[in-house]
């Protein structure tokens, strides 16, 4: 090795050990960072809270399913990346049958000008199909369950004032508005004959659907191009409820994704704050871009780029793809950090074909999944400090045991993520209570519970 290999590969090193370190969660950090979450939770509970906290938003979802539920209803689910519109019969027994569905990617339009407008359009369309189908709904109005995964506030289950846009969203004059007159006015508009009987969260509609297959469900959470939580309180505790109720628990939708926003926690990098500047709205979300789907390729994306920019990988050579924002989806993270090869093939395959950097050398490989790894263990851990942080909170029924329900391609399909939220909070809890929580994967459990609380509230 030539001298100036030599150098070249040791101040390589260096700054990969420096990035390593700055993005470690380690044992101290994971439990102070679990602690200070416990902390923001219980301030979240007592009064409501600006965008730099957890925001603690009750659901206004107080009812337990016990898989006994029947009917026939909408399901209508709006996420960071697709519209999904079910047909959907609950049957009772923990059982349900989907009569039809359909899925749409959210247009750019949609996103930036009005999303209620095309959800109605495409929920028209929907009804068509059905007909077509010779499925007969009849004369009569369908009950609607509405998932709408942003941030809310809700005086009650058929109410929900858009507090921000999150995942992209930007349509313009929506925000400090009821989403759900806005949508039924889209939906009267185009003569569809749905009722929307209740609103909730992503989240809150998977702990739902969780609690209809698993009676114990605690927590639900979904990582997915978006992160958030959510879990039973007991009312007692939500200090900050105007309306009257006589239920002893209420689903909360932490919006943990807000969690340090001031950064004063956090192990946050100039590789986060390069994101950050470029975001629509800086200094939002800072918990879920190191966490979500839709942000994790492009921290690692920033790396590469600064390691580019130091000269120290392929040979300071960019590519187009390389130099084009969110183009780096996490899909190729996962697929880094799967490969366990001798020679690291699949990563050189992507990196090759999909980065369109020829040639890369076996060392380079190495670079590009040490990066991979180091962005996506602290996902991982910080995944796990926020859930053993809400656990925590409701200890008090540990010992009865406890399902945290879960979705997203993060959980289902990136390497390791499941293991080590189970590692992690048997390392945080110990063995007797890590024994009594299970993780269970909901799949469609956004759009299920909204089914299910739609049929309730009916």
């Amino acid at each position: 090795m030539s001298l100036n290999n030599k150098n070249l590969n040791t101040r390589l090193d260096t700054l990969l050990t420096d990035l390593e370190t700055q993005l470690l969660v380690d044992d101290n950090k994971f439990n102070n960072i679990a602690r200070i979450f416990q902390e923001e939770m219980t301030k979240g509970l007592e009064e409501n809270r600006d965008h730099r906290n957890l925001k603690m938003l009750p659901s206004f979802v107080s009812k337990r399913p016990n898989g006994q539920e029947k009917g026939q209803c909408l399901a209508i689910d709006l996420g960071g990346t697709n519209l999904r519109i079910f047909l959907m019969e609950l049957v009772g027994n923990s059982d349900y049958n989907i009569i039809m569905q359909s899925s749409h990617v959210v247009t750019d339009e949609a996103k930036n000008v009005n999303p209620f407008r095309w959800i109605a359009e495409r929920t028209k369309e929907f009804f068509v199909k059905v007909s077509e189908s010779n499925h007969n709904l009849g004369d009569n109005t369908i009950p609607c369950g509405f998932t709408f995964s942003y941030p809310i506030f809700q005086k009650s289950i058929q109410t929900g004032i858009l507090v921000s846009w999150t995942k992209g969203f930007t349509a313009p004059n929506f925000e400090g508005k009821d989403v759900v007159k806005i949508l039924q006015d889209e939906l009267d508009k185009a003569c569809v004959k749905v009722k929307i009987t209740a609103i909730a969260n992503d989240t809150v509609s998977l702990l739902v659907a969780s609690g209809y297959m698993y009676p114990n469900s605690l927590i639900g959470t979904i990582f997915g191009t978006g992160n958030n939580g959510c879990y039973w309180e007991k009312v007692s505790n939500i200090k900050k409820l105007e309306s009257d109720t006589d239920a002893n628990e209420m689903l909360i939708n932490i919006e943990w994704g807000a969690f340090d926003n001031d950064l004063e926690l956090l192990p946050f990098t100039m590789h986060d704050n390069k994101l950050h500047r470029e975001s629509p709205k800086y200094g939002f979300q800072s918990f879920e871009k190191m966490i979500s789907g839709l942000y994790l390729g492009e921290v690692v994306r920033n790396t590469l780029l600064w390691l580019i920019d130091n000269r120290v990988l392929f040979n300071g050579r960019s590519s187009e793809f390389l130099n084009t924002p969110y183009k780096l989806d996490t899909a190729f993270v996962s697929s880094i950090v799967a490969d366990e090869s001798e020679n690291l093939d699949n990563a050189r395959s992507v990196i090759t074909n999909d980065f369109c950097i020829h040639n890369p050398t076996f060392t380079e490989c190495q670079t590009v999944k040490r990066v991979c790894e180091a962005a996506s263990l602290r996902a991982k851990r910080l995944s796990a400090a926020a859930i053993c942080a809400v656990l925590e909170k409701r200890k008090d029924i540990l010992s009865e045991g406890a399902t945290i329900g879960l979705d997203g391609s993060m959980y289902e399909h990136f390497p390791g993520f499941g293991e080590s939220l189970n590692n992690s909070i048997r390392n945080y809890f110990g063995d007797q209570i890590a024994d009594r929580i299970k993780l269970k994967l909901i799949r469609d459990g956004s759009i299920l519970g909204a089914a299910i609380i739609a049929i309730i509230e009916a």
